[in-house]
């Protein structure tokens, strides 16, 4: 008896970019584009607020019965921070490249601290030096106590596969949802916390510890300190496992 190929399904949060890099991805994956700007792509219409973020909560709280084994979530053009995108999701195509965790898409790792001195009150894009509410933010949405630092990849895009969406309670997901339309700057919150959202750790492994910032491709000029080089699949041996399977989601 074969076995039923994974289900794939890129989610791209769109406000006004070209989508006409989508004509390069597999066939085998499901597309699904949520638009917030003049509708043009076709995709499914949304409020604009919240930006990606709430893109994202709304298709997992949407779809949390009906998720793909395996969904990526990026940007409409998510090159900037994952250039390397094309030939992740041709791998996965192939199956040449297996998720069983959350994982961050993109080329540099960073770290910020709960009021966001370190990366976004110096932000180019933030001119008047807002600070973050990571702490209330966390607890607003967790229900806990933030730490004092966080780790995570620069662009807020990722893979996650269903099972470990499935770790929370789809009302965890529209709750989430709330607080991405309504918590000051919540965007940028969630970017560094995605992997907590799926209860995992997505720079474990990845980034060395103790080091603030690692860069995943080469830059020139770099400092050398700052690099950590990517061993490919054929000097490990193996990609990096086949997916986590679940028949239901968990009972809300």
């Amino acid at each position: 008896m074969s076995l039923e190929p994974p289900f794939f399904e890129l989610v791209v949060a769109r406000h006004v970019e070209d989508l006409a890099w989508l004509g390069r991805v597999p066939e085998n994956f499901q597309i699904t584009v949520y638009d917030k700007g003049d509708g043009s792509s076709g995709g499914i219409r949304l409020t604009n607020h919240g930006r990606e973020a709430h893109t994202y909560l709304h298709h997992l709280a949407n779809r949390y019965e009906s998720l793909a084994d395996l969904t990526i979530f990026v940007q409409g053009h998510p090159f900037d921070h994952a250039p390397d995108l094309h030939k992740t999701l041709r791998a996965l195509a192939a199956g040449t490249l297996t998720i069983e965790e959350f994982h961050w898409l993109g080329f540099l790792g960073d770290t910020d601290d709960s009021r966001g001195r370190r990366l976004f009150v110096p932000w180019s894009k933030n001119p008047d030096g807002h600070e973050l509410q990571l702490g209330q933010f966390h607890q607003e949405l967790f229900g806990t106590p933030g730490p004092t630092d966080y780790r995570f990849f620069v662009g807020a895009q990722f893979a996650v596969p269903r099972a470990v969406v499935w770790r929370q309670p789809v009302d965890f997901y529209r709750r989430a949802r709330v607080l991405a339309a309504g918590f000051p700057l919540a965007p940028h919150c969630f970017e560094r916390c995605w992997d907590r959202v799926f209860k995992s750790d997505g720079t474990s492994g990845r980034m060395p510890p103790g080091q603030l910032t690692a860069y995943f491709k080469p830059i020139k000029r770099l400092r050398p300190s700052l690099t950590m080089p990517i061993t490919p699949a054929s000097e490990t041996g193996a990609p990096t496992c086949s997916l986590p399977t679940s028949d239901s989601p968990p009972k809300t």
